[in-house]
């Protein structure tokens, strides 16, 4: 059964306020020629009024303050085999050199403790915070990526799939006693004595 967003419940008004800061967070996935698969991230912060930062001085309204871009290259599997950075907008010349340790995530694995694996790997002094939040929405989208369009073109059915998908039981919606895994991934369902 298809439902129409548009009658879905919205935010309630808000109290009387001023915009301040925009962060706008974009993932974009490709499959490549090939067969691994490219996630490039972005994430720009800006001000709706101007600002006066660092050695960049004096700043208009609605400048990009942070612009951190990342491209990972991933398999199937989602075990990142490169990784790029650029920071073309930072608040200081001294976070740049926070782009070249990035390359130590490189080799691992996104998945379950993806949030840990990337503070082990350039947490602290030894990355930057808004790559490290990058980074970490970047497995979703490499999910968002890489299963549909496999399942997609492969044409499984769930019925013939063995091992269980790492997304069930990972949110409410995928809840393994619920309705959705009961009809999409019957073979993994958790019964229930209701």
């Amino acid at each position: 059964m298809k439902t129409d967003n548009t009658a879905l419940p919205t935010l309630p008004a808000p109290a009387p306020r001023r915009h301040l800061h925009d962060r706008k967070i974009t993932y974009r996935g490709y499959l490549r020629d090939d067969g691994l698969w490219d996630i490039e991230g972005e994430l720009r912060d800006s001000k709706s009024f101007p600002i006066s930062l660092g050695y960049r001085g004096d700043m208009p309204a609605d400048a990009a303050i942070h612009n951190m871009l990342i491209r990972i290259t991933i398999d199937d599997a989602m075990v990142i085999h490169d990784i790029v950075a650029a920071m073309p907008s930072t608040p200081y010349l001294e976070c740049r050199p926070a782009i070249d340790p990035i390359r130590a995530v490189i080799g691992l694995q996104m998945g379950r403790g993806w949030k840990k694996k990337i503070e082990g790997a350039i947490g602290g002094l030894d990355g930057c915070t808004h790559v490290r939040e990058l980074l970490s929405g970047a497995a979703t989208a490499a999910y968002q990526t890489v299963y549909p369009y496999r399942s997609h073109n492969s044409k499984l059915k769930s019925t013939e799939v063995t091992e269980q998908p790492k997304h069930l039981g990972q949110c409410k919606a995928w809840d393994l006693k619920g309705a959705v895994v009961m009809r999409y991934f019957p073979q993994f369902a958790v019964k229930t004595d209701d």
